[in-house]
């Protein structure tokens, strides 16, 4: 499936239940590729929260240089996704 490029700051809670900010760089209804500056380990759990759908539970699948890739659980509706990446591209 093809990432949509954003620019989106956004909130998420590790397993360990502290607040981190993600910057994402790219999307998809699967899930998405982030620079943070916690290290994450593969197999981690992550709730990212995003406009539209609040909290996606997810997986780190890969963690390099202070980039993650995420797997959300269960795929994002495309409805829902499309909105999503609306709200995540407005500017101002």
């Amino acid at each position: 499936m093809t990432r949509d490029a954003v620019h989106y700051r956004a909130r998420a809670f590790g397993p360990d239940a502290e607040p981190h900010t993600l910057l994402i760089v790219n999307i998809s209804p699967h899930g998405l590729m982030a620079r943070c500056e916690h290290e994450f380990a593969e197999g981690d759990r992550l709730r990212v929260m995003l406009p539209v759908v609040g909290a996606l539970p997810a997986e780190i699948r890969w963690s390099l240089g202070g980039r993650i890739g995420v797997s959300f659980d269960s795929a994002v509706d495309l409805a829902s996704y499309y909105e999503l990446l609306a709200q995540m591209l407005k500017v101002g």
